[in-house]
């Protein structure tokens, strides 16, 4: 028996079908079709709205700033920007998720508070023994990630070369990819003393005390590294076309080399944004000036895995009153990764929808092995974000995630989240988030593989 019927424009993983329909049993999708539809016990008329598959962000910080109760307001942001997924990193507070123990207990905290859909991210940490990973990966670690650079020596520590190299020998037999934080720790911090003793502090000074070398001296030892071991080597946050050159060279080599950017190095550029945001467009590595059409022809050319939010929730108090090298580095951006990402795609691409479906959902879930996420298909789960093609001035007055601020305040989107469906229950509706904490699930990683 059919339960839902999803009606619209719909994206589906081999054709865009107008006057579509998508029909929901237990959870999952059962059928797609055009034309007239099945008789349902729930409906969803969205008309001419495009239903495209929900949207897995696969970098998120969701316990950074308040703990693991922080995935409860994170998630509830999520749905209200079409995210079903989000991809956890292990950089919590206090503590890194680097044992086994943390990572049941961040489990249990999914289904605790989570009310969409979680992968994780685990880390390991400098002391350890590689193989103290192996129960992580049995209890269904995504993937994992570490730092060439200390922002905490204890909930985000640098990794050293031998470390790196060892874990990388760990993973090498298995699927999952490592995840680097690409910049070099000895040039970062040698610069931007630089800059604090000449007074140079603004967000121009930041480019110039993290230069594109420290993040691209990094990524060569990280991939140089993940060749020499045979693993899935992956910086998680390349802001500069160069980096996925070089990704791609390896790669083109047989290498298991993959490279990730966020949103915010593909929307804001320091020469035009910069005076305005200041502290506001802080992130590491930074946003690099003249970099969003090299980004661009990146992404056309398939040289970028996906696109994810690196969301954040730091308040206005890290960014705000105080020098910018003090500032927080990261931003929120889970409500606006769909829109801001389909915005810019429409300015650069015949079909946007095709795009956002590919990079930002299908892209993520393959890479992450979520095999019933991230496409309209038969047998997949049903989770679905529909987009209305509406001008919409974001105000982070509105948004769900605490955090009271957004670099995209004041920016103009092409189209709204005008509802969101998780497993065919309707979770936010352009108006109310519906789902509840606990609705939530936490994603053991699958058999879906990135490499073959």
């Amino acid at each position: 028996m059919i339960e839902t019927l999803v009606k619209g424009t719909i994206v589906a993983h081999d054709q865009t079908i107008p006057d579509g329909w998508v029909a929901i049993a237990g959870g999952r999708i059962v059928a797609i079709g055009a034309g007239e539809a099945p008789a349902a016990a729930t409906v969803h008329d969205f008309g001419a709205d495009h239903v495209l598959p929900g949207a897995v962000d696969g970098q998120v910080h969701a316990g950074s700033v308040r703990g693991l109760p922080g995935l409860e307001s994170t998630t509830r942001s999520a749905l209200a920007g079409g995210v079903t997924t989000v991809v956890d990193m292990p950089y919590d507070s206090p503590d890194p998720v680097n044992t086994a123990e943390r990572f049941a207990a961040k489990v249990a905290a999914v289904g605790r508070y989570a009310l969409c859909d979680v992968a994780l991210y685990a880390t390991i940490v400098p002391g350890q023994r590689p193989a103290e990973i192996v129960p992580m990966i049995e209890a269904g670690a995504a993937a994992f990630k570490i730092s060439a650079f200390e922002s905490s020596p204890t909930r985000f520590p640098r990794i050293p070369a031998d470390l790196m190299l060892d874990l990388m020998e760990q993973l090498a037999p298995t699927d999952l990819p490592l995840g680097l934080h690409n910049e070099d720790q000895e040039i970062v911090k040698a610069r931007t003393a630089r800059c604090v003793a000449a007074g140079d502090e603004n967000i121009h000074a930041h480019s110039r005390a993290r230069p594109e070398a420290a993040e691209l001296s990094s990524t060569v030892q990280f991939l140089e590294l993940g060749a020499d071991a045979g693993a899935h080597v992956h910086p998680v946050h390349l802001s500069s076309r160069r980096g996925f050159d070089l990704v791609e060279r390896y790669r083109a080599e047989g290498r298991r080399a993959t490279g990730e950017t966020c949103v915010h190095y593909l929307w804001f550029d320091p020469d035009r944004d910069g005076d305005r945001l200041g502290a506001l467009m802080k992130v590491n590595p930074p946003i690099r000036p003249g970099q969003i059409a090299p980004l661009w022809q990146a992404l056309t050319e398939g040289h970028i895995a996906f696109v994810s939010s690196d969301h954040a929730g730091w308040g206005l108090d890290a960014k705000h009153g105080k020098p910018l090298f003090s500032a927080g580095a990261g931003v929120p951006g889970l409500e606006t990764l769909v829109p801001a990402f389909f915005t810019v795609a429409e300015a650069r691409a015949a079909d946007p929808w095709r795009l956002l479906a590919d990079y930002v959902c299908a892209r993520p879930a393959r890479f992450f092995g979520l095999e019933r996420k991230g496409a309209i298909a038969v047998g997949a789960d049903a989770d679905l974000m529909v987009l209305r093609r509406a001008p919409q001035v974001w105000n982070s007055a509105d948004a769900h995630d605490e955090v009271g601020w957004s670099p995209y305040d004041g920016a103009t989107f092409s189209v709204r989240v005008a509802a969101t469906l998780l497993r065919g229950t309707l979770a936010w509706d352009g108006a109310k988030v519906y789902a509840r904490p606990g609705d939530g699930r936490f994603l053991p990683r699958g058999s879906v593989r990135w490499f073959p």
